[in-house]
C-alpha cells in the first residue's frame, strides 16, 4: 500500500501515512490536536475539519449538514485520505511531534512458510494397503508398515499403541487408502544394542480415505493476562485464523505469584488446570469455527508459555518454584496426547509445550527467541516482551543471558480500575491539548470508550508528564485547573472519556493506576540495567532492541522512552515483532528443525537470578520515578515546568 502525504493547516505540518488513513489518525501520528471525545467513532460530531485539497473517502453520516459538506468540512474519524491532502483545522492546537522514524520501527511479519525449513514435525502421508489373502495373512500393522516404506520409504516406524484400536475398520472402510499421521520420537534407542536402528517417527493415527489435504496445527502463546491462538494450514504455511482470549486462571491472581500460592489450597491445582483448559478450548473452538474446518483436520497443537503457566497446564507441582533456589519440576516437557490432558482436538494428537530455561525464564522466551533469529545473528541484541512477567535476553549467535522481572499486569490492561485488553473500544493513544487539557482519544476499531488497553496507558501517561498533567513521581498536579481532573474513590483521577461520549460509563486513569505503571515500567527498565550490568555492557552497545509482546504493534517508541519504559538510544535501533511468543509457536508447527532448535536455545541461555541480585531493587527504586532519577540515561528527556490554570 502506497503512502500519502497529509498537510495540516495553518500549523504547516505534514505526515506521511498509508493510503486510507483517516484523518483523525494521521493528526495523531503529526502531533496535531483534534478534538474526538467519542474516540473516532463518529458520534460527537467535534472533530470537524475542511478539506482544502486531495481526494479523501468518507464515511456516511448525519452530523454534517450538506451545505457544511458542500463547503468542505467533514469529519476527520470518517475521513480517509486517497491521495496527498491538504486538511485545514477549525481550532488549531500542535504538539511537539515525534520525529516521523519513531512512529514507525515495525518490522514486517516474516513469511513463515519460506521462513521454516524442512518438513513440520508432525506430517501426513497417505498410503494403499494390500488387501489380506490366503497367500498373505500379514497382520494389519504388518501390512501397514510395508507400504510405507514401499510408497514413502520410512523405515523403520514405531506404533503407538492406541492406533492398534482405530486400524482395522481404517483399511477397510477407505477402499485400502488410507492416510497416516506421523510424529518424531524425542527418545531413541541408542545405536549399536543389537536390536537394529532406532525408529525415528511413530505412527499416531490412521484414518481411512486421503485426508492429507485437510493438514493444520494450532499454535498457542499461554499468557498469564491472555490466550492466543492461530490455526496454521500446514501444506502452505498459511496462517487461517486467529482468536485470543483472557486467561481465566486471571480470576485467582494476576501473577504467577498469586497462582502458585492458590495451587497449594486443597484442590487449587486442578482448579487452576481446568481454568487454562477451559480458555484454550475456548480458543480452539473459535479457530475451527472461523476457519470452518472439522476438528478431525487438526494434527498437531504446539503451545509456548512462562514455566509457571507450562506447569499449571499439565497439573505439575510449583511449590519449589516459588521457593528459592527456584527448581521447577521439569524445562524439557515431553510431547503429550492433548485430548487426554483435556482439549477437544482428535485423539492421538500431540500436545508440544516449549522448553524453559528456568524458574521464570519460560518457553515463551524461547519462542521469542527462536521467532526473531536472535540465537543466529551477530549483531548485540536485547530482547524484551513487555508482558505480566516481563522477560529480557541479551546476547547473540555466541551467547544469551536471560533474566526475568515480575511487572504485572498493566502493560496487558490489567491492575488499572478501567484496564482491559486491545479490543474494540479500549484507549490506544491519547493527545492533550496543551491549552485546555482536553483529550484527544483513539480507541482500537475506532469504537466508543470502554477503557484503556497497554498501549493507552503508555501513551496517556507520557502525555500527562509532557503536558505537566502530573509530576515526576506520578501524582497528579493540583495546580491544573480542568473539570477532567477530579477526587474519586480511589484519590486523584483524570476523565478520559465521559458516560455521555461514550454511551456508557467514564473512563477515568487514577493515580494508584499511574503507580502500577510505574512499578511496572520500573521493573522493566532494571531489568535491563542489571543484564548489561553483568556483561559489562551499557546501552550504547545494544546494536538492536527487539520488543516482543501483544501489544508491541500499538507501542509508541517516542512516549516508551519519554516514561522510562525504553532506553533513550537511536530510534532505529528498535524493532517491534508483536507477539513473539506465538510467532515462534507457529514456526514450531511449520518446521520440525525449528522444533528441534528451541530445545538447543534453551539449553544454550544462562538465567540471571534478578530476586537475588541486590542491584536489582536498588535500580528499581531508581527507576520509579519519570523518566528516572539519573538524568543522564535520558539525555533527550525535555518536560515542561509546573503549570499553573492551564486549563484557565
Amino acid at each position: 500500500m502506497k503512502n500519502v502525504t497529509v498537510q495540516f493547516t495553518p500549523l504547516d505540518v505534514r505526515v506521511s501515512v498509508p493510503q486510507g488513513t483517516t484523518v483523525l489518525d494521521a493528526a495523531m501520528e503529526a502531533g496535531v490536536h483534534i478534538n474526538a471525545a467519542c474516540g473516532g467513532q463518529g458520534t460527537c460530531g467535534r472533530c470537524r475539519v475542511r478539506l482544502v485539497s486531495g481526494t479523501v473517502d468518507c464515511a456516511p453520516g448525519g452530523l454534517l449538514a450538506a451545505q457544511d459538506i458542500e463547503e468542505g468540512f467533514r469529519l476527520a474519524c470518517g475521513t480517509r485520505v486517497m491521495s496527498d491532502a491538504t486538511i485545514a483545522l477549525i481550532h488549531t492546537s500542535k504538539l511537539e511531534a515525534p520525529p516521523q522514524e519513531l512512529r514507525t520501527g515495525r518490522a514486517a511479519a516474516p513469511d513463515l512458510a519460506s521462513a521454516c525449513e524442512g518438513p513440520p514435525a508432525v506430517r501426513k502421508v497417505c498410503v494403499t494397503i494390500d488387501a489380506p489373502s490366503l497367500t498373505d495373512t500379514a497382520s494389519d500393522a504388518a501390512r501397514l508398515m510395508r507400504a510405507l516404506k514401499q510408497q514413502h520409504g520410512f523405515d523403520p516406524l514405531a506404533l503407538d499403541p492406541a492406533v492398534l484400536h482405530e486400524l482395522p475398520e481404517a483399511v477397510r472402510s477407505g477402499n485400502r487408502l488410507v492416510t497416516v499421521t506421523l510424529e518424531p520420537l524425542t527418545c531413541q534407542s541408542p545405536p549399536g544394542n543389537g536390536a537394529g536402528p532406532a525408529p525415528l517417527l511413530s505412527i499416531i493415527r490412521v484414518e481411512p480415505d486421503d485426508t492429507t489435504p485437510q493438514t493444520f496445527a494450532i499454535a498457542i502463546d499461554i499468557g498469564t493476562t491472555s490466550l492466543w491462538g492461530r490455526l496454521l494450514d500446514l501444506r502452505t504455511g498459511e496462517a487461517i485464523a486467529l482468536a485470543s482470549h483472557y486467561n481465566p486462571q486471571i480470576k485467582y491472581g494476576d501473577d504467577v505469584i498469586t497462582r502458585m500460592v492458590q495451587a497449594q489450597k486443597p484442590g487449587g491445582r486442578a482448579l487452576l488446570q481446568q481454568a487454562v483448559l477451559q480458555g484454550l478450548n475456548s480458543i480452539i473452538d473459535s479457530l475451527i469455527r472461523d476457519a470452518g474446518i472439522e476438528p478431525a483436520c487438526i494434527s498437531h497443537v504446539i503451545a509456548a508459555g512462562n514455566t509457571v503457566m507450562s506447569h499449571l497446564l499439565l497439573g505439575l507441582e510449583t511449590r519449589y518454584i516459588r521457593q528459592a533456589p527456584y527448581t521447577p519440576v521439569v524445562n524439557m516437557f515431553p510431547p503429550l496426547r492433548a485430548q487426554l490432558l483435556g482439549l477437544r482436538v482428535p485423539a492421538g494428537i500431540p500436545l508440544q509445550l516449549f522448553p524453559a530455561v528456568a524458574a521464570y525464564v519460560g518457553g515463551d522466551i524461547v519462542a521469542g527467541v527462536l521467532a526473531s533469529g536472535l540465537s543466529t545473528r551477530p549483531e548485540l541484541c536485547l530482547f524484551i516482551d513487555i508482558g505480566t512477567n516481563g522477560e529480557i535476553v541479551l546476547g547473540n549467535r555466541d551467547w544469551l543471558m536471560t533474566a526475568s522481572c515480575s511487572a504485572g499486569p498493566a502493560f496487558e490492561g490489567g491492575g488499572l480500575r478501567c484496564g482491559m485488553r486491545a479490543a474494540p473500544g479500549a484507549i490506544e493513544r491519547l493527545h492533550i491539548d496543551p491549552a485546555t487539557l482536553e483529550p484527544m482519544i483513539i480507541t482500537v476499531a475506532h469504537a466508543a470508550a470502554r477503557g484503556i488497553c497497554g498501549s493507552g496507558a503508555i501513551s496517556i501517561l507520557a502525555c500527562f508528564l509532557t503536558t505537566g498533567i502530573i509530576d515526576q513521581n506520578g501524582r497528579f498536579n493540583t495546580q491544573c485547573s480542568s473539570p477532567r481532573i477530579r477526587k474519586g474513590p480511589d484519590g486523584m483521577e483524570f476523565v478520559l472519556s465521559k458516560a455521555e461520549e461514550n454511551g456508557n460509563e467514564d473512563v477515568v486513569i487514577t493515580e494508584p493506576d499511574i503507580n502500577n505503571l510505574l512499578r511496572a515500567k520500573a521493573a522493566m527498565f532494571a531489568g535491563y540495567q542489571c543484564l548489561l550490568e553483568k556483561a559489562s555492557l551499557g546501552f550504547e552497545d545494544l546494536q538492536q532492541v527487539i520488543i516482543a509482546g501483544a501489544f508491541g504493534d500499538f507501542l509508541n517508541v517516542r512516549e516508551a522512552i519519554t516514561i522510562g519504559l525504553l532506553p533513550d538510544i537511536a530510534p532505529e535501533r528498535f524493532v517491534f515483532i508483536g507477539n513473539a511468543s506465538l510467532l515462534g509457536a507457529q514456526m514450531a508447527c511449520l518446521s520440525g528443525a525449528m522444533l528441534a532448535d528451541a530445545g538447543r536455545i534453551s539449553r544454550n541461555m544462562t538465567n540471571i537470578e534478578l530476586s537475588d541480585d541486590s542491584s536489582f531493587m536498588d535500580r528499581y527504586v531508581a527507576a520509579m520515578f519519570l523518566p528516572h532519577t539519573d538524568a543522564r540515561l535520558f539525555p533527550n528527556a525535555v518536560f515542561p515546568s509546573a503549570r499553573a490554570g492551564a486549563a484557565q
